[in-house]
């Protein structure tokens, strides 16, 4: 993949965007337990930021996923994760189905102002037993006339407490667990739906996480995404966009944090030299940095392989897996030079160690990647055969 200027003026808007409007406050926000999204969301959208690679028709640019993806790298320079995950919810997670898919009705009503930052989204597929297995949901909608009836719950829903509306992925047929589900677009006003106390998480501080339920919520079919049944292939393809997001906003933060590790190094002393001279540790900053660049190789094939139309499903989960991996020990070693200066919540590394956990678990657990991967490579045990009891 090769940036155009048209992918460098994006990028740079988004540096300046992160500079100006995010990391001034990031402290606040880590504090407070969360950040005002609909006023930074509204900016994001007038910067165009919001709809990048989404129809023109509907307020977006119109233009390929290289140039999101190309934004999704820059915010990486925000000094932590919150912000530019709760970002991501609503450019990758909660609306690339409604854009594929979703009627021009459904896209003026809910796509439109998403786009423009006007309001707050979510997507709702996780739930407390459920978790990476997406095919084992117990949300269930029901048709009564014109409209669903949806009861159950779900977990860990980032921009939650904030959001206007949600895509929910839930069953709504009693058929085979892959061809059941569908996703709807629930507004958070919508009688019986219940926001939950925000969660006290590890990580990701700033962004606000919640449990949702709902109870007899009715909603017209007519904010179903796409045909009745489709919604768990819709979401595997979606996941898709969450995970080379995920991988690409990692690859500056990581950076971010090696350099600012290195400068530390270079200015404590110990031992009558400063530690950046021992050569264990200025090897160590020369691995992890080659490592980084041989992520953001395999996460470029990837989206130029996504954009050119090839199925990127290996790809996406090798660039998933390996940045989930990659963050734990590039923080775990910048906590370690840091010293006791690490051990400090305030401290650049030690917020880089919380916030990047969140990679090999979201969006599809490591073990979740490898099983994809496995499958792909056609390795996975098969089924053993029953033999007769006298075998």
């Amino acid at each position: 993949m090769r940036f155009t200027d048209e992918h460098r003026q994006i990028k740079k808007t988004v540096r300046d965007f992160c500079e100006k409007e995010i990391n001034p406050y990031c402290d606040e926000w880590e504090k407070a337990g969360g950040f005002p999204a609909h006023e930074v969301f509204k900016k994001a959208g007038k910067l165009g930021l919001l709809g990048i690679n989404k129809p023109e028709q509907f307020g977006g640019m119109g233009l390929d996923y290289s140039y999101a993806a190309a934004a999704a790298e820059e915010l990486g320079t925000c000094n932590g994760g919150s912000v530019p995950m709760a970002l991501g919810v609503q450019t990758d997670m909660a609306t690339p189905a409604l854009a594929r898919w979703g009627s021009d009705e459904l896209r003026r009503e809910f796509l439109v102002p998403a786009i423009a930052g006007d309001v707050v989204t979510s997507i709702a597929v996780s739930e407390v037993g459920g978790g990476s297995d997406v095919a084992a949901l117990k949300t269930h909608a029901r048709k009564d006339g014109d409209d669903y009836v949806i009861n159950g719950s779900k977990m860990w829903i980032t921009n939650g407490a904030q959001a206007d509306w949600l895509c929910v992925l839930t069953n709504t047929g009693e058929g085979p667990v892959h061809m059941n589900k569908s996703l709807v677009i629930v507004p958070t006003k919508t009688k019986g739906v219940t926001i939950g106390p925000k969660l006290d998480k590890l990580g990701m501080r700033a962004s606000d996480t919640v449990p949702i339920y709902f109870e007899d919520v009715r909603v017209p079919q007519r904010n179903r995404i796409g045909a009745e049944g489709m919604g768990f292939m819709m979401q595997m393809v979606q996941f898709q966009e969450e995970r080379l997001f995920g991988a690409m906003s990692s690859l500056k933060g990581m950076e971010r944090v090696i350099d600012a590790t290195i400068a530390y190094c270079k200015e404590r002393q110990t031992f009558g030299q400063a530690l950046i001279d021992n050569q264990v540790i200025h090897f160590r900053f020369a691995e992890l940095r080659t490592e980084v660049e041989l992520l953001r190789s395999l996460c470029y094939r990837a989206i130029e392989d996504y954009v050119g139309g090839t199925d990127v499903t290996l790809l996406a989960s090798m660039a998933k897996l390996k940045a989930g991996r990659l963050a734990r020990e590039v923080s775990d070693a910048c906590v370690q030079y840091w010293g006791g200066m690490g051990f400090m919540w305030d401290n650049p590394a030690s917020r880089a160690y919380r916030d990047t956990r969140l990679m090999s678990i979201g969006g599809g657990a490591d073990e979740i990647m490898l099983g994809i991967i496995c499958k792909m490579m056609n390795i996975l045990p098969g089924k053993k055969k029953k033999t007769s009891p006298d075998k």
